[in-house]
């Protein structure tokens, strides 16, 4: 049946006929309609995958921290490895240069030294740290005699108990000669130990030994414009770190020399100076900020003790005017400002690697914190200070300008 528009509808009903047009448009519009109240099928499809994705990510990440902790050992000795590499890559480099060595062998040249070394210090000093505990052992009592003597005489009491002196002077002079025989023979009776320090020393090699070569590989996985930075960040590394070892060692040479010259000069037995000078030389270098005092604070007492107050004076002069010299001009002259770091932020990273890592965690903390700090001080904007308030001045710091006005007024 055809309407008069020309339009084609359904025979034989009773109802209007509906073009089919509007018909097609009518059922479009009802699907929309019942759909208007559901999600569209792409945010199932989205939730669903980032779903998965957070789950794949924290599993890896769950993975990865467990196998981080149970190899936490070989990590630590990483660390440690790469720390020393850091510190031989000078050294290595200025060999390989000067004589034209390869890289391998001026390492092993540098274990040589350091093997040479510890042996001449197990042959030397550890006959003395046994005569010493054997002195220390025997002559305790008297020792806290005397140093009570000057206390009473000073502050009008005793500083150390009798009983206390002499149990503490036992147990110390058991424990270094114990220390002192066990020594030479911890190949035999460490061996895990030394499997840790043959397991340090290979990784240390390997590192130094190829520093161009893994240096190159990193930086071929990364765009120019980040090879740049890293590359910086690792040449400070080893600047911060080759310059804090080698010129701590070399003041500790200077300062434990002198201060063996000193104690010999006012008249400390050699079983007594030898030790004490080198244990001296190596608390007030590598201990920050309060090295000096402890270092110093065990020789001076026993001095005290054996030879009189006079002595124990002059060693502490001694003290006080070499440390000086070599905060104000010794220390300054040697490290050529590779390890420009502030003294209380020494003091906290010093710390904060004890708790971490322990004696190791606070002898590597000084030179990661010198790299911490000069990345900072080298990256980011920087502005002129303008404004220094009353109290931003110091003597250093030019005057603040005068306020606007001011001359005029006066």
């Amino acid at each position: 049946m055809t309407s008069k528009d020309g339009t084609k509808g359904v025979a034989g009903s009773s109802d209007a006929v509906v073009p089919n047009h509007i018909a097609a448009a009518a059922q479009k519009g009802a699907t929309v309609k019942q759909a208007a109240g559901q999600k569209p099928m792409w945010v199932d499809k989205f939730a669903w995958s980032s779903l998965w994705k957070a789950v794949v990510v924290v599993l890896l990440t769950l993975f990865f921290l467990s196998v981080a902790w149970k190899a936490q050992t070989l990590l630590r000795m990483l660390g440690v490895s790469l720390f020393f590499a850091l510190a031989m890559i000078p050294a290595v480099q200025w060999i390989h240069n000067r004589w034209g060595w390869k890289r391998g062998a001026a390492v092993g040249a540098i274990y040589g030294g350091m093997v040479l070394f510890l042996v001449l210090m197990v042959l030397v000093l550890i006959p003395a740290i046994s005569s010493f505990a054997g002195q220390i052992d025997t002559d305790s009592g008297s020792m806290a005699d005397k140093i009570n003597g000057y206390s009473q005489d000073l502050v009008g009491q005793d500083v150390i108990e009798q009983s206390t002196a002499t149990d503490a002077g036992n147990t110390a002079g058991t424990g270094l000669t114990d220390w002192a025989e066990n020594l030479a023979g911890v190949a035999t009776t460490g061996i895990g130990f030394v499997f840790n320090m043959m397991t340090v020393l290979l990784f240390t090699f390997y590192f130094a030994a190829d520093a161009p070569r893994i240096q190159n590989a990193l930086m071929s996985r990364m765009p120019p414009h980040k090879q740049k930075v890293n590359g910086w960040i690792w040449d400070t590394a080893i600047e911060q770190t080759g310059g804090y070892f080698y010129s701590r060692m070399l003041l500790m040479v200077i300062n434990g020399g002198l201060f063996f010259v000193a104690m010999m000069l006012v008249g400390m037995p050699l079983t007594y100076a030898l030790p004490l000078s080198i244990f001296e030389g190596f608390v007030a270098e590598f201990i920050p900020a309060v090295g000096t005092y402890i270092g110093a604070a065990v020789p001076i007492l026993l001095t005290l003790a054996i030879q009189g107050l006079v002595p124990a004076l002059i060693l502490l002069v001694w003290v006080l005017i070499y440390q000086q010299a070599e905060n104000y001009w010794l220390s300054p002259k040697l490290s050529a400002q590779t390890m420009s770091l502030n003294g209380g932020v020494a003091f906290g990273a010093a710390l904060a690697g004890g708790a971490i890592a322990g004696p190791m965690g606070a002898f590597m903390a000084l030179p990661v914190a010198a790299l911490i700090t000069s990345m900072i001080s080298n990256s980011g904007k920087t502005y002129d200070v303008v404004y220094h308030g009353e109290y931003g001045t110091h003597d250093d710091m030019p005057p603040a300008p005068p306020a606007e006005g001011a001359e005029a007024s006066a």
